[in-house]
């Protein structure tokens, strides 16, 4: 996600639907420069994530041996992480985890804009 293998300004939307939890904080500025750069002026991120303070670190799953972080953040930080990539946030949702024990934490989507040229952010 730091060095997507398309041209710039080639795309109408990005998706990345929990693609950013194995993400170091310290990553997420570059990877969000990095969607701004194949968005097209008025193209649109649609960003999905754990909420939440501590990531969750796997050490087994299906009976083996791993290491797997998922890091969870807070809405407001991720926002204001994309505006400062000049992706402004046009729509948050909260959900919260559901009832049958599948999910521990509340989920947060977040629908940013890249500015198009003459047109309000």
């Amino acid at each position: 996600m730091t060095a997507l293998d398309l041209a710039d300004t080639s795309v109408a939307g990005v998706v990345a639907y929990y693609s950013t939890i194995h993400i170091p904080d310290g990553q997420l500025p570059g990877v969000f420069a990095e969607f701004r750069r194949v968005l097209a002026p008025g193209g649109h991120l649609l960003l999905a994530f754990q909420v939440g303070d501590e990531p969750m670190r796997l050490t087994e799953a299906f009976g083996q041996a791993i290491s797997l972080d998922f890091h969870r953040r807070r809405p407001e930080r991720v926002a204001g992480l994309l505006t400062a990539a000049d992706l402004p946030v046009r729509a948050r949702f909260l959900r919260e985890p559901v009832d049958d024990g599948s999910e521990r934490t509340p989920q947060a989507f977040l629908i940013a804009r890249r500015p198009a040229p003459g047109q309000p952010a």
